[in-house]
């Protein structure tokens, strides 16, 4: 895909994602995803709609606002001849949020090596990704683990046999 091409559906991503009622709902902004898919900032303001009990951030918010950009960035860097999927998910909760939190993701050229260079023979590979929420203070509030699923295609691992 055409590096233009590729930046167009990065801007049309985010601002998908942005009108995605989960995240309107919960009060999510994707504030921006790199043209090359490497990258990715999302922000949760406090509100009175995603407060817990005691005021602070919701947890289930917390990991809504980390949930598919690993999986999305996999798929956008590796391409048509790979299945990515979530497999498991934990997250740690560290401090309160209470205020406005971020959380940024990032994909490295090593990353993506190491995941071909895993699969090439046909066999799934199942990389954790770690991201961290942080408030406008920079302070901890959860840590955020992601087991991911990523297999060549069937096509393509027949087709590397041969």
């Amino acid at each position: 895909m055409s590096e233009l091409k590729l930046a167009r559906k990065a801007r049309l991503l985010r601002w998908l994602m942005n009108f995605y009622p989960p995240y309107l709902g919960a009060g999510i902004r994707v504030r921006h995803i790199s043209d090359d898919f490497r990258q990715a900032q999302v922000r949760m303001g406090l509100r009175w709609y995603n407060r817990n009990y005691v005021g602070t951030q919701f947890g289930g918010s917390l990991y809504s606002m980390t949930d598919p950009f690993f999986m999305l960035m996999l798929l956008q860097n590796l391409g048509d001849d790979y299945v990515v999927w979530d497999k498991a998910a934990n997250i740690e909760f560290v401090s309160p949020g209470k205020g406005r939190v971020y959380a940024d993701f990032t994909i490295t050229e090593q990353l993506l090596d190491e995941i071909r260079q895993h699969t090439a023979g046909g066999d799934k590979y199942l990389p954790r990704l770690h991201v961290e929420v942080r408030d406008e203070q920079g302070t901890l509030v959860a840590r955020v683990q992601k087991t991911l699923y990523v297999r060549l295609k069937p096509r393509m691992r027949q087709a590397g046999a041969k």
